[in-house]
């Protein structure tokens, strides 16, 4: 059983669950339009993107990591006490995430991708953004392995049935898939079991908003 919560925890952690769904369907939506060729580029997950693909896959991947921070800072406050070094560190790990995806995909939209549609990409080949084969590639790929490590102890908040049960099957579905996450850098096909973050995801946020919706609120 979760703890009650101030209104203000609970209007922010919905509607923060909210946009981290909101974002990560957008993602997804468009992550599958890329793999199809429909962005520009020559389709299929080994295929770098165009600045088009840049665009409609990074711009909803950069707020979903503000999103997902102030979220699970609202399940900490759902935790009960002997639930919070979970959660804490749960914070810690989504930190370096948000940072570190911030970071990646604030570049590639302001930077990179400006000058591959200028057709400057000789002056950038350090900062190219090639599936499997560049450095912030390998920085996007850390950082989703830190989300997966936070979504694995934010599940140990939940312990009781029903709600609690769906958000803990779902977080921790989301964790176990660091693994195939942090080694399709080395063995390529992995990414289509890591693509399973298109349910795992979307579906913990979602069910964050429904508990959030449906939580106790404190008196005070």
């Amino acid at each position: 059983m979760t703890s009650a919560i101030s209104a203000s925890t609970k209007a922010l952690g919905f509607w923060s669950a909210v946009l981290a769904t909101t974002f990560s369907i957008a993602y997804d939506l468009g992550q599958i339009a890329e793999w199809l060729g429909w962005l520009g580029s020559q389709g299929g997950p080994e295929s770098s993107s165009t600045p088009l693909g840049f665009v409609v896959l990074l711009t909803p991947s950069l707020f979903l990591g503000s999103s997902f921070l102030v979220l699970v800072v609202c399940i900490h406050e759902l935790a009960t006490p002997d639930r919070r070094i979970w959660s804490r560190t749960a914070i810690a790990f989504t930190t370096a995430y948000a940072v570190l995806i911030s970071l990646n995909y604030y570049v590639l939209l302001t930077y990179v991708a400006p000058r591959l549609a200028a057709g400057r990409a000789a002056e950038i080949e350090p900062f190219l953004f090639t599936p499997f084969d560049s450095f912030l590639y390998s920085v996007d790929i850390l950082g989703y392995s830190f989300m997966s490590v936070a979504t694995l102890l934010a599940a140990r908040v939940f312990t009781s049935d029903g709600l609690e049960r769906r958000a803990r099957v779902f977080l921790t579905a989301n964790g176990l898939l660091l693994p195939f996450l942090a080694l399709q850098i080395y063995f390529h096909s992995l990414i289509w079991i890591a693509a399973l973050w298109a349910v795992t995801f979307p579906g913990s946020t979602w069910t964050m908003a429904i508990i959030f919706r449906r939580a106790r609120t404190t008196l005070i």
